[in-house]
Order: C-alpha cells, then structure tokens, then sequence
C-alpha cells in the first residue's frame, strides 16, 4: 500500500462533532450530526461557495458518520436530513446536468440500526404519511387522502423515492471496512471510531461528556421579556441554512401561558436566553415535521409535566412516525410524553379563551398555516402564523389540468389564496422562495395591521422591505396589553402547588413581599454563607452549582432558593447565580420560619431535604424538576439494604427503580459481569419501563444501601421516562 503523509485531516467542529477529510481521495466526512449541523460546517468554512463550468454551488461533506446511539445528554444526534439535503440540492449531487452529478450519492456510515433509522427518518422527512391507507388511518377520508397523495406526488415529482435510491450507506463494524479509495474506518469503542489513510491514523470520539452539549452557531444575548395578556413573541426569522439566526418560529403568551409555535433546532438556547423554563410552557402548536420546525422536541420531554401537544391528527400522524423511525420506537410510547389535544383542520378550536384554526397548506408533508384569535375591545384580534407556505407560482404550476392526476384543484388553490391573504392584525409569513417556500411578492396589497417576513437567511431586499417587517430576536408585538399583576398571581400559583393544603390567607403573606428582577450572570446566594432571605423564582432560570462534589441543578420559575439554610440560619451549600433576567419574590427568612412553624411544616420540610439534596445530585433527578414533584418523589423513598452477598440480590420489586445511596451493585447479563452500579446510579428501569422481563440480574457483594422509587410516581414525569430512554439505548449499544 502507498505511503500518504499528512493528508488525513481531523478537525473539531463542536463538543463530538469532528470532520475528517482527505481530499485526494474525495472522503469528507462528518462525524456526528445534531442538530443544526450544516450551520456549524458553514460557520468554520468546511462549507464555501465554488464555481465549476460557470455553475456556482456549495461544497462541503459527502458522507455522515452516526452516533452509535440517538440520543445524548437528552437530545438528538443524528439528524442527517438538512446534511443530506446540502448535498443532494445545494451541492448539487441529484440535480440533472449538475457539474457535481457524478453519480455519487451522499453516504452514511454507522451501525445498521441507526442507518436504517436514518433511512426511514429521511423517508419520513422528504414526505410524511406516503400512502392513501396511512393518511386515512389519521381520519380523513378516501377523497381527502386522494387529494393529499395528488399534491405530494406533484411536489415529488411523480414518485416518492425509497430513501436507498438517494443514498449509500455502509455499516461500521470492530473490524476495518474500506469507505473509499483506500481509507478505511472502524469502530473502536461505542461512539470510538479509526480512520486510516496508507500509514496514517486518527481516532475520533463522538461521545459528549456528561454536562457537554451540542452548541449553537448564534449568539442570543439576554431580551428582558414581558409576559403581557396576549402577545407574540419572535424566536425565529431564519431558515434551516441561516447561521446567524434561528429558524422560524413563535412564542404565543396568552393570560399568562406561554405556548411555543414549533420546536426547531437549539430551541433550549431560544428559551434560555428569554429566560423561559421548561416547565413554565403550557404546550405546543405544531405546523409540520421538518427538522427546522421538529428538531427541539426532546427539549420539550425535558419538562417535569407532559406539555401540551395541538395539531391536527394529519400533521401528527408524520410527525410521530418521523419521530418514531429516527429513535425506532412505538409512536405509541413516544406520544406518551405529551398530553396530546387534536386540532380540527380549517375550524375555530377553543382553547381557554384563546381560539386556533389550522388551515390546509400544501408542502411536500402534512402542514398546517396556524391562526389565532380572541376577542377583545369589540373584535377579533389575530395573529397568523404561515410558516412553510407555497409561493402563488407554485400553486399556479401544480393546478391541475383536465387531466391531470398530480398537483391540486383550481377550487383548492383559490381557497389556499384566500387563506393566506386574510388580513390579520399580525400575520407572519414564510418568504424562503424556491421550490417549496412562499414570496414576498405575493402579500404586497395583503391589508393586515403588520406583516413580519421569515424564513429566509439572507438579508431582505428594498422591495421586500416595502412590504412588511423585520422582527430580531426576542422582539415582542403586544396584541393585548397585560393590566393585572401577573407576576403576583404566579408566585400564588407557585406557593399554592408547593402547600397543596395552606390557607390561601396565610400565603398571601408570603406574597406580601418585595418583588425584583435581576440580572444576568449574578450571584444571588454564595455557597457557605448564611442568605437573610428566601428567594422565589417567578420567572427565569437560576444554575445552582457545588464545584467541590461537581454538583449541578438549574432552577426554573416556582423553584425556592435558600429555603432549609434560612429556616436554620445555617451555610447555604451551593452556590446560585441566575442565567438570564430573573424575577424573585423576596422573602425574609424570619417570615418563612414564622410561617413554616404556624403551618406545622417545619418538621415535614426537614424530612424531606436530605432526601431532596440526594436527589438533586443525581443524574436521573438532578436537572429540571419543581419543588412539588421534587417533594412527590422524596416522599415516596424508601431506603432498602441490600446484604453482602454474591449471590443475585432476591426480591426486587419489578415496579420500582433503585438508586444506590451506598456501596455499589454489580450487573450482570447471562452470568457475566456487565458493569458497576455507583453511588447516584440508578437500577431496575427495564421492568418498569419496557414492562419486559429483565435480562439483568444484580448482585452486592459487598452489601448496599439504594433508595426504592415507584415506577407510578415517576411515570407522569417526562425528563425522568425520557432519561430512561436513553439509558436503555445506551445499555442495548
């Protein structure tokens, strides 16, 4: 074999996302791909523009390799439709006539359980439901699913393509298998992979760390948001190629809820930066599933209460069997997560004073445009939201003559015209041009109070701009102005589900106290000292950190800091300092001790709060949880022995978990030793959450002390089945 010398090149492009390229053998791969990963190759320059026979047109990867598993640290990892995407249409590789057709296809590379999830989450992705049985298995009807499979089949060109006649894939195994022109690849250790080039080698490792995360390619900055009656709020102007911004999407707060609008990539930083918590979200409207608006979902799991779920029963249906192919799991389980509220297409769904309509929209997968509404001051006031929309070319060219059997019905596109262009006080719209996107030009006499242009990443031209607005990041249109003391009425909340029991007059002499708001980055309890105040978070986030036992919790709206070190005027035992602009209600800790002591509570708090610090410094519990499910969980511990042993541990309760306080516990699969269960690690999930029998058995052989939790108490809980989830992956790996 040749001898090549230094032309195997390892780049890192984030935290386990690497770029392998060998040029002179035309390898240039991507190693991982989360979420938004196009954006951070064409922020580092591993994607340009280049020109070839006058054609100018993107380069960048030609092949993906998977994470061996689908899901780390709670989110996604290979999401290869926007990858596959650059290459197929911006580079050019399927486009007839293209100086970059050569023939190739876009490769994967990974196990051959995660390339088959990709090649069906791709499936899904390029087309949604694919069938006139599965449209109907969503409730519509024979002529309904007619006319959904028409318009798909004109979007795809009359044939909707098996995602292997669009890609190669090659399956990695422990033993060197050959890409391409003499480089070679194998796995080395799960998410461990050797490449080798002639004499050359680099080992690259994909795995994230345990507080790693995959980053944004966009700074954010901190908006200081208002929460008023009805309003909107812009998390997203871009499109999925846009590395300055996030892509399109909406904020909804409406009497104090706040409701998302899609969940795209890096939606986390988008609340974050707001200083919304997870667990503050009252639900989701959903418009479709490609990945710019389907890719944060995880991040909703992320909650400790299943979050609302509003779209049609079309619309889901593909969003959940995309969901379903990439994570290869039951829609059923997956749907368990959410609380999940249909939405009837093209009519008024009242929703606690707020009404939606979702209307018909063509794309080349199930979506809906979305209107809201509510009355106020003698009419209607509505915002619509027209994210994915089709250009009036387009629909002109898919009409269908007399006799077509592809495209849509004049009568169809004239509704879907009139849709679009009934005015609104605000109206957001897709303007990405091209193929499947819509144009500015066609709302130019639209008479709405104000448009908002989207989904585009470039910059608006003087004409777009003469026809509607541009909103940054954060910016707020307040259709209802908020005229109560919302901040107030939270903090009852708040206090009510913390003291189920308490007598509304006692806690409002909690809520007597000072309000305030501050800042970013500041330190609002030190570690070790004695706080003369106890602090209730009414809106934003807080990270509570103990660097000496490498402790983390982050603390979202309803979280009580400094509650047990100002009942007892003792050190606090972490730090906390807020993330983003956080509104407390300010406590002095002689008022709680008075109360706590009326209420009869102190001796319940106590007992609860070394079981709660235990908690918090576990990875399964440690992260996202509020105080009344914090407390829900502790009081439900039971601390068990196990004696030394080295025989299987006997009598395991299938519907519990257990979560080693002392000692450690040895796995065992089919006899032999599997691994080490840890102080804070957790055991037993495979019974209660797969409801199988397990294939483990447990043995102490030095004895143990674990804490037994009831599958029952943790069930309704989203963050905790969901890091179930992923442990199970990991384990099956």
């Amino acid at each position: 074999m040749a001898r090549y010398l230094n032309k195997l090149i390892k780049t890192q492009v984030l935290n386990g996302v690497f770029w392998i390229s060998v040029p002179e053998a035309d390898v240039f791969v991507v190693c991982g791909c989360p979420e938004d990963v196009v954006k951070h190759l064409m922020q580092r320059g591993l994607i340009q523009n280049v020109n070839r026979n006058g054609v100018e047109f993107e380069n960048g990867p030609n092949m993906i390799l998977l994470s061996d598993v689908s899901i780390q640290n709670g989110t996604f990892c290979n999401l290869g439709e926007f990858p596959v995407l650059q290459m197929l249409y911006r580079q050019g590789m399927i486009i007839p006539g293209h100086p970059n057709n050569t023939g190739q296809k876009p490769l994967i590379m990974g196990s051959k359980n995660q390339i088959k999830a990709q090649l069906d989450y791709i499936y899904r992705g390029n087309y949604g439901l694919t069938t006139k049985q599965e449209i109907m298995d969503a409730g519509e009807s024979s002529d309904s699913a007619d006319e959904q499979m028409a318009m798909k089949l004109s979007f795809a060109f009359g044939k909707i393509l098996d995602s292997n006649e669009l890609l190669d894939s090659l399956e990695i195994t422990n033993e060197h298998v050959e890409i391409k022109n003499d480089v070679y690849i194998k796995r080395k250790a799960l998410n461990v992979f050797e490449f080798t080039y002639g004499d050359e080698v680099v080992e690259v490792d994909i795995n994230l760390g345990p507080l790693e995360t995959y980053s944004s390619t966009y700074p954010l900055g901190f908006p200081n948001l208002l929460r008023e009656y009805f309003s909107v709020v812009h998390t997203g102007q871009g499109d999925g190629w846009d590395v300055n911004r996030p892509s399109m999407s909406s904020i909804i707060f409406f009497q104090g809820k706040i409701y998302l609008i899609d969940a795209g990539p890096n939606i986390c930083y988008s609340l974050m930066a707001l200083g919304i918590g997870i667990n503050e979200i009252e639900g989701v409207f959903h418009t479709h599933c490609h990945d710019d608006h389907f890719a944060g979902l995880t991040t909703l799991i992320r909650a400790d209460h299943k979050i609302k779920y509003y779209s049609t029963p079309l619309v889901r249906a593909s969003v959940f069997k995309k969901l379903g192919a990439l994570l290869q799991a039951d829609r059923g389980m997956l749907e368990s997560f959410f609380e999940i509220h249909n939405l009837e297409v093209d009519k008024w769904n009242y929703i606690e004073g707020l009404e939606i309509k979702p209307c018909f929209s063509p794309h080349p997968v199930e979506t809906t445009l979305l209107l809201f509404r509510t009355f106020w001051d003698g009419r209607f006031i509505t915002y619509s939201h027209l994210a994915d929309i089709a250009s009036f070319k387009v629909l002109d060219n898919m009409t269908q003559g007399e006799n077509d059997t592809i495209g849509i019905t004049q009568e169809r596109v004239d509704q879907v015209k009139s849709i679009y262009l009934t005015p609104a006080v605000l109206k957001k719209i897709d303007i990405g041009g091209g193929m499947i996107h819509g144009n500015a030009e066609d709302f130019k006499n639209d008479t709405s109070d104000k448009i908002v242009l989207a989904h585009q990443a470039k910059r608006l031209s003087n004409r777009q701009k003469e026809i509607g607005s541009s909103a940054p990041f954060g910016t707020t249109d307040v259709l209802i102005a908020d005229l109560s003391d919302n901040s107030r009425r939270f903090g009852f909340e708040f206090l009510k589900n913390y003291f189920p029991t308490m007598e509304r007059y006692l806690l409002r002499s909690l809520l007597n106290c000072p309000i305030k708001e501050i800042m970013p980055g500041t330190i609002i309890l030190k570690k070790g000292a004695v706080n003369e105040h106890i602090h209730l978070i009414l809106s934003g986030n807080i990270e509570q950190f103990d660097t000496d036992n490498g402790h983390y919790n982050m603390i979202s709206a309803g979280g009580l800091i400094g509650e047990h070190s100002g009942l007892h005027n003792s050190k606090s035992q972490a730090t906390c300092r807020t993330i983003n602009y956080v509104q407390i209600l300010e406590i002095p800790a002689s008022l709680y001790l008075e109360f706590v002591r009326k209420s009869h509570l102190l001796d319940y708090i106590d007992s609860l709060h070394e079981k709660k610090l235990f908690l918090n410094s576990t990875w399964i519990f440690g992260e996202g949880l509020s105080p009344p499910i914090q407390n829900k969980i502790a009081e439900s511990m039971e601390l068990v022995t196990f004696e030394a042993s080295p025989n299987e541990i006997p009598s395991l309760v299938e519907d519990a978990i257990y979560v080693i306080f002392d000692g450690q516990v040895e796995r065992k699969l089919v006899g032999d030793h599997f691994d080490i269960v840890k102080n804070t690690e957790f055991f037993g999930e495979g019974k209660a959450f797969l409801d199988v029998e397990s294939i483990y058995t447990y043995h102490s052989n030095k004895g143990a002390t674990a804490y037994m939790i009831s599958y029952d108490v943790l069930f309704e809980i989203p963050i905790v089945m969901w890091k179930f989830f992923e442990t199970i992956e990991k384990r099956k790996r």
